[in-house]
């Protein structure tokens, strides 16, 4: 398991504040950019509430049933199929990792897959970059400021930075 300690990766946080890619302060203004997508991966409640609520639907969508720290219950969740990880607060924890790769692995036959953290899924944008398809769009919640989309080509190294300054 990687975890992060506030104290010994003090700049790690500050750059995992910072968004990772293009932020849209309005869900609307990334809609024709997510429609263009070839694999879209979601991470967060809130950004795959607002996907639905357009009826679009992530290959792949990574949900805690919080948003910001705050019970949500998805009223419909379409996904062909639900799966579930681990992972406590400020850690990316093996069964995540293999969670995501497992749903990656399935999900190329267009169905949804919907990754069910017990936990917190703040931190499983850095296994979708490193683990996904250079093509791969990613999407997020920036906590109030707005979406941020990237694709996961332009992210690798930075995301396996990242990474390498967790604590093991």
């Amino acid at each position: 398991m990687l975890r992060l300690d506030a104290e010994l990766n003090e700049d790690i946080i500050i750059e995992l504040k910072k968004p990772l890619g293009k932020l849209y302060p309005d869900f609307e203004d990334a809609i024709d950019d997510i429609k263009s997508s070839e694999f879209l991966i979601s991470v967060g409640d809130a950004t795959f509430a607002n996907l639905t609520k357009y009826e679009l639907y992530p290959n792949i969508g990574i949900i805690d049933n919080l948003i910001q720290r705050k019970n949500h219950t998805h009223e419909i969740i379409r996904a062909d199929h639900i799966l579930k990880a681990d992972n406590p607060a400020g850690c990316i924890t093996d069964d995540l990792w293999e969670t995501i790769g497992q749903a990656l692995e399935l999900s190329d036959n267009g169905e949804c897959y919907v990754i069910e953290v017990a936990g917190e899924e703040d931190l499983a944008v850095l296994p979708c970059i490193l683990m996904a398809n250079p093509e791969t769009t990613i999407l997020y919640g920036q906590p109030n400021e707005g979406l941020v989309l990237l694709k996961a080509r332009e992210l690798k190294n930075k995301a396996q930075m990242l990474i390498d300054g967790f604590i093991e």
